[in-house]
Parts: C-alpha cells; sequence; structure tokens
C-alpha cells in the first residue's frame, strides 16, 4: 500500500515562498494521481492542484499562476510550489492518491 508523506510548511510572509513536498512509499509506481487538497480553520477542505501520471495538471482558481505541481520521478515526489503566498493560503495542507492521505503539513502565511 501506498503511504504519503508530507513536508515542507513553515511560517513565511505575504508575498513569499514554500515549496511543499509529498514523499511516496510502498508500490508508488501504482499512483496514477496526486492531489494537494489544503484546509483552513473552520473551512472545509478545498482541492489545490493536480498532477496525473499522464502528465496533466490542474489547479483551483484560487492558486492559478502562483503555485505549480509537479513530480520528481528520480525521488518518487511530488511538489507544490507555491509562490506569492496570500494570508489566505493559511491551511493544513494534504497530498492524497485518492486512496490514502498523508498527514498534512502547516503553511502559515503572516507578517
Amino acid at each position: 500500500q501506498v503511504q504519503l508523506v508530507e513536508s515542507g510548511g513553515g511560517l513565511v510572509q505575504p508575498g513569499g515562498s514554500l515549496r511543499l513536498s509529498c514523499v511516496a512509499s510502498g508500490m508508488y509506481f501504482r499512483v496514477l494521481v496526486i492531489d494537494w487538497y489544503r484546509q483552513a480553520p473552520g473551512k472545509q477542505r478545498e482541492l489545490v492542484a493536480t498532477w496525473t501520471k499522464s502528465g496533466s495538471t490542474n489547479y483551483a482558481d484560487s492558486v492559478k499562476g502562483r503555485f505549480t505541481i509537479s513530480k520528481d520521478n528520480t525521488k518518487d515526489t511530488v511538489y507544490l510550489q507555491m509562490n506569492s503566498l496570500k494570508p489566505e493560503d493559511t491551511a493544513v495542507y494534504y497530498c492524497t492518491d485518492r486512496k490514502v492521505w498523508g498527514q498534512g503539513t502547516q503553511v502559515t502565511v503572516s507578517s
């Protein structure tokens, strides 16, 4: 079974950048899709970005042009590069292959 572990969160000022990592282990070759979600306090979990094995990517309107999802095949890792961060990007970020979820990593955007 695939296991997913996120990392890379932290505190950053508005306008700053962070790169989140989603490391997969265990039969990762079967993963066809990775989604990044986020959940802010008191809000529903929101789909942020999607990577598929075919190479396609999709983004929520709120992050288009600022976030980039990509995969490093040599490391079985999917990244979420987040630029021009805003306070409203503050949330716990999770990755999932639509079967398994990681534990999440906190992103806080604040001055």
